[in-house]
């Protein structure tokens, strides 16, 4: 099967008749896309790449890898309040595998239409598997009541929230690594989360003019974390046994799975990575607008900490104290 083939199998699909996404003027077929927002918006515009060995195993269903190429992305233009138009796809594959392609752009499909977002183009080549997705959303312009949510809006004292649940995606890879067990349906239900997350899209555009600031988790909370304070030019200050609940509430953790240490769930939670929810702050008058947000996207949201004034980042147990030990989240190149 040659390159154009390939594409017209599995991807040049096309919008039905009369169903093209709204800002989206032309697809696939061109030599460039065309896309218009509507007046009064904006394009946002966010890129991520998946290696395998890096970003996934070799063993991942194609549907759910399918799927989670495109969630990420989707996660950013969440943290960003932003609406999903399209994306495009860049694929490099070592030969071409029917089965493989056919649950990939299952899955890859699936996510798309659940959010109203057209597969416009992109490029297949041969090579290394590496997808790289580019998507583009729209979100109000400058000037607007409900702005686009960025990282650099944190107020001293706001409230730090965040949405789901944290840490099972690192509980997932760590029973992969052989260095914890846990039984077949916690595995099931952790690997779930590491391998099809569920990006806040509703949740993040629920939040424009509500949050002030926000971030998608990806690389662990405190890292992710730490670049809203550095663009807002503040600190905060995390409670912990708050923060645990994000994990701890897990009924298959409660109901027999508990023979995880509280330093290893903690160590999930904070630093874990791949959990794709948002991080955000807001003013303490906001908090009923914030759990009317959560309520009608279906979101939980909790309340973990505070932005305050000192910089850095302070993480304090349940008497108020500093915990000492230090959590390094994800980096490529640490």
């Amino acid at each position: 099967m040659g390159e154009f083939e390939l594409i017209q199998r599995y991807f040049a699909r096309g919008p039905a008749p009369g169903q093209r996404t709204a800002g989206v003027t032309l697809g696939v077929g061109d030599d460039c896309a065309l896309l218009q927002p509507a007046p009064g918006m904006q394009l946002a515009v966010s890129c991520d790449m998946l290696v395998e060995g890096r970003h996934f195993l070799s063993t991942v269903d194609p549907a759910r890898l399918g799927h989670k190429a495109l969630a990420v992305n989707l996660s950013d233009l969440a943290a960003c309040g932003a609406r999903p138009l399209a994306f495009t796809l860049a694929l490099s594959m070592p030969e071409v595998h029917t089965a493989w392609l056919e649950g990939f752009s299952r899955g890859l499909f699936a996510l798309a239409d659940a959010h109203g977002c057209e597969l416009v183009g992109g490029d297949t080549t041969r090579g290394p598997l590496n997808l790289c997705i580019t998507v583009f959303g729209e979100v109000p312009a400058p000037g607007s009541p409900r702005p686009a949510l960025l990282r650099s809006g944190a107020q001293v004292g706001d409230d730090l929230y965040v949405s789901g649940s944290l840490g099972l995606a690192r509980l997932a890879l760590e029973v992969f690594r052989g260095t914890v067990s846990a039984s077949a349906e916690l595995f099931e239900a952790a690997r779930s989360r590491m391998e099809q997350p569920t990006p806040r899209v509703a949740l993040g555009q629920a939040l424009r003019g509500v949050a002030s600031a926000a971030v998608d988790v990806s690389d662990g909370l405190l890292g992710d974390l730490g670049h809203v304070l550095r663009a807002s030019r503040v600190g905060a200050r995390i409670d912990t046994p708050v923060a645990m609940q994000l994990i701890a509430d897990n009924d298959l953790l409660t109901g027999g799975e508990g023979h995880f240490s509280s330093d290893f769930l903690l160590e999930c939670v904070l630093a874990g990575g791949d959990d794709y929810e948002l991080a955000f702050t807001a003013p303490t008058a906001a908090r009923d607008a914030v759990q009317a947000a959560a309520h009608a996207t279906a979101t939980p949201v909790t309340r973990i900490g505070v932005i305050e004034a000192a910089p850095g980042l302070r993480l304090v147990d349940a008497a108020g104290q500093p915990l000492e030990r230090r959590y390094a989240s994800f980096d490529h190149f640490a």
